[in-house]
């Protein structure tokens, strides 16, 4: 399966700003396969380390998402040939608990999926559940997910519905131990932020966090979770929601279209954008 060879239209109008609140969920998604969990966890990549990097590793994670749903193929193939140089450095050693690669289509996959899936969720929660129709045509352009990574095009799952095979079954891979989980819970309270910054917001993080969160994820993260707070949480989305779709585009789509532009300005002065 391929994805259409310029913008994706559809995957593309469900980037949001506002979808940056599930952004820390998705990547204890991500992480809870302990594959995913060690090499983030274990990185020997200097600029890819969120506590001692913020601003560059925030801005590589958005450039992917942005050059993925709203760039050229050109862009993704430079993007890609940047995420490859970095990833060559990502590997299991001898001392590691689980051996890993991030070139691993299999591990390479099972981030894709959990992107996609925090993208069919945010375009649920926002726009409304799409047709059939719609929704299978949102699941072919989102297969740049992937492909913007290491994944073949024809490893990412046919249609939705082995999509949703794949996903049930991968459940029962995901495992988050107590170095993982400590590493994340110092994400989600958002310790890579100033200190007054992580007080002031980290507490409403950990909430939207658990929020966005698969049942299945919260109980791996120790996050407990009550019928208030899911009421407390389907009524702050829902007015979120109805600012969002209110937004004209530019609004909408920021801060990835400013992104998008600094990673076009990084292209045309050879800067790397990685």
């Amino acid at each position: 399966m391929t994805a259409s060879a310029d913008t994706t239209t559809r995957v593309r109008n469900a980037v949001t700003g506002a979808g940056l609140l599930a952004g820390n969920a998705n990547v204890i998604m991500q992480l809870a396969r302990p594959g995913v969990g060690y090499g983030v966890v274990e990185s020997r990549v200097e600029s890819g380390q969120l506590f001692r990097h913020p601003v560059k590793r925030t801005r590589t994670t958005l450039a992917y998402i942005a050059v993925a749903t709203m760039g050229t193929a050109r862009e993704r193939e430079l993007f890609r040939r940047g995420v490859n140089r970095a990833h060559a450095q990502v590997r299991s050693t001898d001392s590691s608990p689980v051996a890993y690669n991030a070139f691993d289509p299999d591990l390479q996959l099972w981030v894709a999926a959990c992107l996609y899936k925090g993208f069919e969720d945010l375009h649920l929660l926002f726009f409304g559940e799409p047709d059939a129709e719609t929704a299978e045509a949102f699941y072919r352009d989102a297969a740049v997910l992937g492909t913007t990574l290491q994944v073949p095009p024809e490893v990412w799952p046919s249609d939705r519905a082995a999509f949703e095979r794949y996903w049930t079954e991968s459940l029962d891979r995901i495992a988050i131990d107590d170095t993982v989980r400590e590493y994340l819970l110092d994400v989600t309270m958002l310790a890579w932020l100033p200190r007054p910054l992580s007080v002031l917001f980290g507490r409403f993080n950990k909430f939207v966090t658990a929020g966005f969160l698969p049942e299945r994820f919260r109980e791996e993260m120790h996050l407990p979770w009550t019928a208030r707070d899911q009421r407390r949480f389907d009524r702050s989305m829902a007015v979120i929601g109805a600012i969002v779709r209110h937004l004209p585009p530019v609004l909408r789509h920021f801060p990835y279209n400013l992104v998008l532009w600094d990673l076009r300005r990084r292209i045309r002065t050879g800067r790397p954008l990685v």
